[in-house]
């Protein structure tokens, strides 16, 4: 690969560089302590004990049991099996598009708010995971907990790059999505950031697989401004970042039909994730990344 094709598939993060600060800056923009009182209510049950696994919350650790039979274990309740947040992130070659006016590339955005998610989670001592739909240079991040992991999770965003067709490979989807819902147990909370474009109609049901098993998925459709609205009027000339198509038409002209699929589409998502109960919201890469990480916490409740 040459220089300049490696500069185009790098992220470009634009205005929302760099992603540590910009992180922090939108969790300490919110109440930390929402995302606790939104996963733990004082009428939950105790509902046993279990092994402890790294990442867990320290305070719900059984002294007595290790006291008496040298073994680590947690206590567990019926509303909280797990409290793990399950981020997922589509790094496929479409998310690298940005339009006129737009902060940052559609992935950048997404890396914001999953990396500022992931700091309200950790703060409140809940463990997290990051998987990638496609994109190249893409390494998951097992689920675990404490400050080292949010590093962890902002390396990983900062090193992938959008790459990959998931509508003709449909393996860059099925294989991390399978992992994410064989390691997401019970009580966990799945967020999954993508464009939703130009993915094949069976990736609805995939995804809405997620929201089954006890698990709470919360899907948010990440758009560029210019995708949801098609300012573009008079002759234009589009090419798709996934495949080698290339459009030459008359926005004016094409605009009512590509709002009109654009609209069925978003509908047949939602009326999937939420028909599943899931949860389904809309954000654009200008809207403030605090209000969206507000919504998907509202929206987890």
């Amino acid at each position: 690969m040459t220089a300049p094709e490696k500069l185009r598939r790098a992220i470009d993060w634009g205005e929302l560089a760099p992603l540590r600060l910009r992180a922090r800056e939108v969790a300490e923009g919110l109440y930390t302590g929402v995302h606790r009182s939104a996963l733990r209510g004082a009428g939950v049950e105790f509902g046993g004990f279990r092994e402890y696994v790294p990442g867990d919350d320290l305070r719900w650790l059984d002294r007595r049991a290790l006291l008496r039979h040298d073994r680590l274990v947690v206590r567990q309740f019926e509303t909280e099996t797990d409290r793990a947040l399950c981020l997922a992130v589509d790094a496929s070659a479409s998310m690298g598009f940005r339009g006129a006016g737009a902060p940052a590339d559609k992935i950048a955005f997404a890396g914001v708010v999953a990396a500022a998610l992931a700091r309200v989670a950790l703060a409140s001592g809940d463990p997290v995971s990051l998987t990638f739909l496609a994109g190249a240079h893409a390494a998951p991040v097992g689920r675990a907990g404490g400050r080292e992991q949010f590093e962890r999770v902002v390396s990983a965003l900062e090193a992938v790059e959008p790459a990959g067709d998931a509508f003709v490979d449909l393996a860059l989807l099925d294989v991390p999505l399978r992992s994410l819902t064989r390691s997401a147990r019970r009580g966990a909370i799945v967020v999954v950031l993508s464009d939703l474009l130009d993915w094949p109609d069976s990736a609805i049901d995939r995804v809405a697989t997620l929201a089954s098993g006890g698990r709470i998925l919360v899907v948010v459709q990440t758009l560029d401004w210019t995708e949801l609205h098609f300012p573009f009027k008079g002759t234009v000339r589009l090419r798709s970042l996934e495949g080698a198509a290339v459009v030459e038409t008359d926005g004016d002209l094409t605009r009512a039909r590509y709002l009109a699929a654009l609209g069925s589409l978003t509908s047949r998502w939602k009326s999937g994730i939420v028909g599943r109960g899931g949860r389904f919201l809309q954000a654009t890469t200008r809207d403030p990344a605090v209000g969206v990480v507000r919504d998907i916490i509202k929206a987890i409740r």
